[in-house]
């Protein structure tokens, strides 16, 4: 199983510097790949996933660049494919796009969004991102394709237990990538049964938080989070090796307090 890193980013001063130290740190310790998920309205200033990941780009040259997950229904597909396409060319084509119909309500009433019709509207997305990615017309005209970008990037499917969505990532996607703060143990039981039952061969589990130290601020998210390596360095072992035998290809790890340290510990604990 890969061991791959998520960036949690701050308000604190420093943003770019802190962005990219962190991105060449993860070059250089070898991890395969740096992710960033995507929210607008819980509360908390954030960032554009993007255009963070046009920041990592700038500065490394071999590790992926992913998002677990975009939320399609919050942006115009159109606009969004091509904002897509411009990171996959100036990355060397190093995107990996995770993407879902989005789950909570608060981002999609800040836009003046339908939440409750938000599957019918991912499923479009999707179609109209793919013949966008194709040269193919759409409304009428064609967004050039750049060189190299045809078809677009690996997708990955964030789902946490519907069948129908899990499926689609077998059969149509690159890959199902649920969430280990959000998905029940539940959820990823049935997940990973219906997603190899239909002949899926990439299973990301994303999300998943380590604090070996403990920390008083890890506390909630130790209570919520169904996956979480907040716990002493035992006990971490024995979950990462959990959710390996659970079947997973590859799962992202991040720390809110920017500990690489920590995620190396864990992937270390792989080899022993």
């Amino acid at each position: 199983m890969r061991v791959s890193t998520m960036i949690r980013i701050n308000s604190q001063p420093g943003l770019m510097d802190r962005i990219t130290h962190f991105a060449r740190e993860v070059e250089a310790r070898g991890f395969p790949g740096l992710w960033i998920g995507d929210s607008l309205g819980r509360g908390r200033p954030t960032l554009d996933s993007l255009q963070v990941l046009t920041a990592v780009a700038a500065v490394t040259s071999k590790i992926e660049i992913g998002i677990s997950v975009l939320q399609l229904p919050l942006r115009n597909p159109i606009e969004l494919a091509h904002r897509v396409q411009s990171l996959m060319a100036m990355s060397g084509n190093r995107l990996i796009l995770g993407v879902g119909s989005g789950s909570t309500r608060n981002d999609f009433e800040l836009l003046g969004y339908d939440y409750d019709h938000r599957f019918r509207t991912f499923r479009q997305d999707l179609e109209i991102m793919a013949k966008v990615w194709n040269g193919e017309e759409v409304n009428g005209g064609t967004l050039s394709t750049w060189p190299g970008c045809k078809g677009g990037p690996p997708i990955l499917i964030g789902a946490w237990r519907s069948p129908r969505w899990i499926t689609y990532a077998a059969k149509e996607a690159q890959g199902w990538t649920p969430s280990g703060r959000y998905s029940s143990l539940e959820d990823l039981e049935f997940g990973m049964t219906t997603y190899r039952e239909q002949g899926g061969t990439n299973a990301v589990l994303a999300n998943c938080s380590v604090d070996l130290r403990e920390r008083p601020e890890s506390a909630e998210l130790a209570r919520l989070a169904s996956v979480n390596f907040i716990c002493p360095p035992d006990a971490a072992r024995r979950r990462i090796k959990d959710v390996e035998a659970r079947g997973f290809d590859e799962i992202l790890i991040g720390s809110a307090f920017g500990a690489l340290d920590e995620i190396e510990r864990l992937r270390d604990f792989l080899k022993a």
